[in-house]
C-alpha cells in the first residue's frame, strides 16, 4: 500500500459518499480493509492530511493552529 494509493480510496469514498468526510472516509476505509488505525500516518499524503486538518478544525476536533495535531485513534 503505498500514500499515493491510500489518499485515491480515501478521496473516492469521500466523494462517492457525501454524506461522509474525509475523517469518516480514513475510518471506514481502515475498517474495510482491516488496517489499523494507528498506522495509517505514514500512509496519509500531504494533501490528505491538510484536507484533514481543515476538517478536525471545522468540528472542533483541533484548535486552528498549524501545530495542532489530529489523533486518529
Amino acid at each position: 500500500m503505498t500514500s499515493a494509493r491510500f489518499s485515491q480510496e480515501v478521496e473516492k469514498i469521500a466523494f462517492d459518499n457525501p454524506d461522509m468526510n474525509y475523517i469518516d472516509s480514513v475510518i471506514h476505509y481502515c475498517e474495510v480493509n482491516e488496517i489499523e488505525l494507528d498506522s495509517v500516518n505514514k500512509l496519509i499524503s500531504k494533501p490528505l492530511k491538510e484536507k484533514l486538518r481543515y476538517e478536525a478544525q471545522q468540528l472542533n476536533f483541533m484548535k486552528k493552529t498549524s501545530r495542532a495535531k489530529l489523533m486518529l485513534v
